[in-house]
């Protein structure tokens, strides 16, 4: 980090953020995309977009919506990792990419152990479509079938903890009902997943699961974080803007369309003319865009490029390099993280202010 922090002070910073602020000055509808900061980047990002008219997406962006389509439209019932290790008697772990969004799910769940608050109980985990990915538990219960069976089988699980009557040849239709039967009679289950790896009607089911059983026993959801400190962006995101991810400001006030400000669509459809690339929190390089446009990257050291950017600056890692209020999953909150190795590199929000900063109000967009 040494040799890239020195880069990145001095005349060299001053020059990239110029050679940077000349870029967006001259665009006509830039996107930031990425977005992989902590809150005071993404602060930063939005307080840009706004200056210049651009867009901002997440890299996750997609995932971090379908949890918030579902919320919008009929709510959730949700617990905390504490609360499930406390006091979850049966943890359903429901579709691929768990172990991906949160490799120490096990251990931070204790799903090994019982819940700390009833030791008298046996932990029962039920592990359903999880697409090669499942967990190594000994006595789980695992229903191995493709990830894209997945809403079919809550369907007929959702339908047998209602006590509604299914088809007799429904896929593993009494192993189902035998977890239904388990799902009703737990004194507090959880369900687990991870958005990006199922679909919104998946995460929909799981949801009316939830409420369902809630009827009849205590029942939460716990959804698990999407990469990139996406569930932290989108907090910033709504006390910034007052939106979630994928808001544009080529109007003015922001404007929130998943659709409008996605920016793989806006870079291939030729929309947009600018990219800014944040990967603060690990070395992670553009898309391979299928059209190709100047590149403001603003990455972490040892990213690699096909092709390299227009401009690129090293900046540091949150809570590595700098101090930095994350997204935590193990607490479902944000902290505030003290650097682990501080160092002179820059942080994405400095980077950030400093772009801002060199474009002239007249000449923003």
């Amino acid at each position: 980090m040494g040799e890239a922090a020195a880069q990145e002070h001095g005349t060299a910073l001053d020059d990239r953020v110029a050679e940077a602020a000349t870029l967006l000055r001259a665009s006509r509808n830039a996107v930031i995309a990425g977005l992989a900061t902590d809150s005071a980047g993404a602060e930063a990002a939005y307080a840009l977009a706004r200056k210049i008219g651009a867009a901002v997406d997440h890299v996750a962006a997609a995932a971090a919506l379908r949890d918030l389509e579902v919320m919008r439209e009929a709510g959730r019932i949700t617990t905390t990792p504490l609360q499930a290790r406390a006091q979850a008697d049966l943890v359903l772990l429901a579709g691929p990419g768990l172990l991906t969004a949160w490799p120490d799910l096990v251990e931070r769940l204790s799903l090994h152990t019982p819940p700390t608050l009833w030791p008298e109980l046996q932990r029962r985990v039920v592990v359903l479509c999880a697409g090669g990915e499942a967990p190594s538990l000994p006595g789980a219960e695992t229903i191995e079938a493709d990830p894209a069976e997945l809403p079919a089988l809550l369907a007929t699980l959702r339908a047998l903890a209602a006590g509604r009557t299914v088809r007799t040849d429904a896929p593993h239709g009494s192993t189902l009902r035998q977890i239904a039967e388990a799902l009703a009679a737990s004194r507090y289950g959880v369900v687990v997943w991870s958005a990006a790896g199922i679909d919104a009607l998946s995460v929909a089911m799981l949801c009316g699961l939830t409420d369902d059983l809630n009827a009849k026993t205590r029942f939460a959801g716990l959804k698990l974080p999407a990469d990139g400190n996406a569930a932290g962006v989108v907090q910033a995101a709504g006390w910034s803007t007052g939106f979630p991810v994928r808001v544009g400001f080529g109007r003015g006030a922001p404007i929130h369309d998943p659709w409008q400000f996605d920016a793989t669509r806006m870079v291939e459809s030729g929309e947009a003319d600018v990219a800014v690339w944040i990967s603060a929190l690990t070395p992670r390089p553009p898309p391979a865009w299928r059209r190709s446009l100047p590149i403001i990257a603003l990455v972490a050291p040892g990213t690699r490029f096909d092709t390299p950017p227009a401009v690129t600056v090293w900046v540091g890692r949150p809570g590595v390099d700098h101090d930095a209020v994350l997204y935590d999953p193990n607490l479902g909150a944000l902290t505030a993280k003290q650097a682990t190795a501080p160092s002179l590199a820059p942080s994405a929000a400095d980077v950030l202010g400093r772009i801002a900063a060199a474009i002239p109000q007249e000449a923003a967009c």
